[in-house]
């Protein structure tokens, strides 16, 4: 058997120089890939530098301006003045309020969240599995106001829970709950409780997902062993499947906390004349025209939020995205 030589195997594996200019040209993306990973990413790294970063940047510079209380105009002058306007009692309670809201509603989702994505991962197999994605991502597919308002018609004095609770003969129930002094109101639509019901509703698909896909990564073994241990299944849930669940429950928190902190479509729909941050924001820039404090109210979840990706990603939440 005779053996070609190298030059004539290495003159055939490479082709020839094309003559055409879209050939010399992909012929020379070929040779210099780095070039063309550079023309690949420059679109969107200016997009991400200039649209985004160059936007939070320029809504943190005009936080630190002022407006002049005589004349209306902002004052281009750094101060932390209009910082100082946030821990007004007003402001204050603003802020308070809406990251309360986030805190209560995060925790319920994850509750609520937790059994269902652990029957998805456990037990769901075939079509029950495909089902299992089609209900939580159906809702997510649908219209965002639409939603809102069909909850509006729900929780209305006039809507299906009152008209539910009358034939049961529990109405006094929903009554006595509207006449609590925080969580109540003239009725679920005009409530922090409504809020509150309709920003889990909205949210739990970010919080299901995760946590599935958290508990996919826990081997049934670990389960079978802990019971063969002794380990009562309320021990195993606590010192084997909540810690292994835990970086999904976190992954989802992300979503719920920083979607609820900066909504204000459902309070302005749904809710009390309270405001919210997101509210307080709309209401500054647009009806106030006091630009500097709506960018000192819109930095505010920023720092929450990277305060809180930050201690996310020390409990390794982002493996579970």
């Amino acid at each position: 058997m005779s053996i070609a030589p190298i030059s004539s195997v290495t003159d055939t594996s490479i082709l020839e120089r094309r003559a055409s200019p879209s050939g010399r040209l992909s012929d020379f993306f070929w040779r210099k890939p780095k070039i063309f990973l550079l023309l690949m990413l420059t679109p969107p790294l200016l997009w991400l530098g200039i649209i985004y970063l160059g936007s939070l940047l320029a809504l943190l510079l005009q936080s630190f301006f002022s407006i002049d209380d005589f004349s209306g105009l902002i004052n281009y002058e750094f101060t932390l003045a209009t910082y100082k306007q946030l821990l007004i009692p007003s402001n204050f309670d603003i802020i308070l309020r809406t990251v309360v809201m986030a805190v209560l509603v995060t925790l319920a989702s994850a509750v609520i969240a937790f059994p269902i994505a652990y029957y998805a991962a456990r037990y769901a197999r075939g079509k029950w599995k495909v089902i299992f994605y089609l209900g939580v991502m159906l809702p997510l597919w649908s219209s965002y106001l639409v939603k809102i308002y069909a909850w509006k018609l729900i929780l209305a004095k006039e809507g299906i829970v009152t008209w539910a609770l009358a034939k049961l003969n529990l109405l006094w129930v929903l009554d006595a709950w509207l006449a609590l002094p925080v969580v109540g109101g003239t009725s679920l639509s005009i409530s922090y409780t409504g809020t509150f019901i309709v920003f889990i509703y909205v949210w739990m698909p970010f919080m299901i997902l995760p946590i599935q896909a958290a508990l996919e990564r826990v081997q049934g073994n670990l389960i079978e062993a802990s019971a063969d241990l002794g380990g009562r299944p309320a021990q195993t849930f606590r010192y084997v499947l909540f810690p292994l669940a835990l970086p999904g429950i976190i992954a989802g928190s992300i979503f719920t906390f920083s979607l609820t902190l900066g909504d204000y479509i459902i309070p302005q729909i749904i809710g009390s004349s309270r405001l919210f941050i997101g509210q307080a924001v709309y209401a500054q820039q647009g009806t106030a025209g006091n630009i500097p404090l709506a960018a000192a109210f819109t930095v505010v979840p920023i720092v929450i939020m990277g305060l809180y990706l930050w201690m996310a990603k020390r409990q390794g939440a982002f493996d579970a995205l």
